[in-house]
């Protein structure tokens, strides 16, 4: 297989971000015929750097779809997740996300870069160490809180009690052992206490339905109750689309909420859906990272420690809210406005 110098290069940058070194055992974990080239081209940067590497590839089949959250081809492989154990840095190109394999290898000190967008997306989503500082940033004020909300002018007022569970930063790379990261990314998140999400939820046209990879088209109101939604209204198909999704999942826990935080990445694009529609194989991390959208989501929380591992997750990043942190204000209508978390441009 031939190597494009400009992936090769990117590749090994984005390792060298992640302090991969002489002697460490890197495993590139893919699925079936799914990313070969990124896969051969990362275990070619790891070979520059000094490390140990090879691919491991498994069967994906029918029951680990791509998008069906927590479930994979590890579930019950103990000779997979023994080697991926043993290794001191992942590649997950199979998406292992919300599910209880990632955390077992998280705790056995290996770190973890989710890499599953294709490289146009990443080269321009590359990280930067300005991102790094903003979203670590976002992350200590997130875990100093004890109450979030956020509003909109479209009647959106929902409040977050927090503190049961962690915070998690996402900035495209890792270095630290037992952490995971996805390349790319840009924002922190964390999930309200069991019972403490209380308010309305307006999602308007331009908003985002991840697992649909589409805009908002018609105005959507979600109830939420004890960190349960409890109602799903509107005029037009968006909130039918919503809830027969939804509910096609056979499992109450789907209508939990799940992660709260906003998007800190000013190369992420909300538009992109638009532009690249009949592109193969691009996923969601520009809708989930732009600079300035709050990420609300419902479904599981593994990630963050919980117990819901429902296979049903739904990101719904919104435009033009405002948040507010114990009553500090971070985004208005949109906007960042909290100074240490303002992108620095060059005069």
């Amino acid at each position: 297989m031939k190597l494009d110098a400009e992936v090769l290069e990117v590749f090994t940058n984005e390792l060298k971000l992640c302090g991969v070194k002489p002697g460490e055992n890197l495993v590139v974990l893919t699925a079936d015929d799914e990313w070969q080239e990124n896969a051969h081209a990362f275990m070619a940067a790891a070979g520059r750097l000094g490390a140990t590497t090879f691919n491991l590839n498994v069967r994906r089949g029918e029951r680990n779809a791509v998008g069906v959250q927590g479930r994979h081809p590890l579930v019950g492989n103990e000779l997979a997740m023994r080697t991926l154990k043993s290794a001191d840095m992942v590649i997950d190109m199979v998406g292992l996300l919300f599910s209880r394999e990632q955390a077992e290898i998280q705790a056995a000190g290996v770190r973890i870069l989710r890499v599953m967008e294709p490289f146009h997306v990443l080269k321009q989503m590359f990280p930067t160490e300005d991102l790094r500082r903003r979203v670590e940033h976002a992350k200590g004020m997130l875990e100093r809180a004890r109450e979030l909300r956020f509003a909109s002018a479209a009647g959106t007022d929902v409040t977050y009690r927090l503190g049961q569970y962690p915070v998690i930063s996402e900035y495209g790379y890792t270095f630290e052992p037992g952490r995971w990261d996805h390349f790319p990314s840009g924002f922190s998140f964390t999930q309200g206490d069991d019972g403490g999400v209380d308010g309305t939820v307006v999602l308007q046209p331009g908003d985002i339905l991840c697992a649909f990879k589409k805009y908002v088209e018609s105005a959507v109101t979600l109830r939420i109750e004890k960190g349960y939604v409890v109602d799903i209204s509107g005029t037009g198909m968006d909130a039918q689309l919503i809830k027969s999704y939804i509910d096609s999942f056979g499992d109450p826990r789907a209508y939990a909420v799940s992660h709260i935080g906003w998007g800190l990445n000013e190369k992420a694009r909300w538009y992109q859906f638009s532009v690249t529609r009949n592109l193969p194989g691009e996923h969601v991390m520009n809708a989930l990272s732009f600079y300035g959208n709050v990420l609300f989501s419902l479904g599981p929380n593994l990630e963050v420690g919980g117990t819901n591992d429902t296979a049903c997750h739904l990101d719904l990043p919104m435009r033009r809210c405002s948040l507010w942190l114990d009553g500090e204000r971070i985004l208005e209508d949109g906007d960042i406005v909290h100074p240490a978390m303002r992108v620095v441009t060059a005069a």
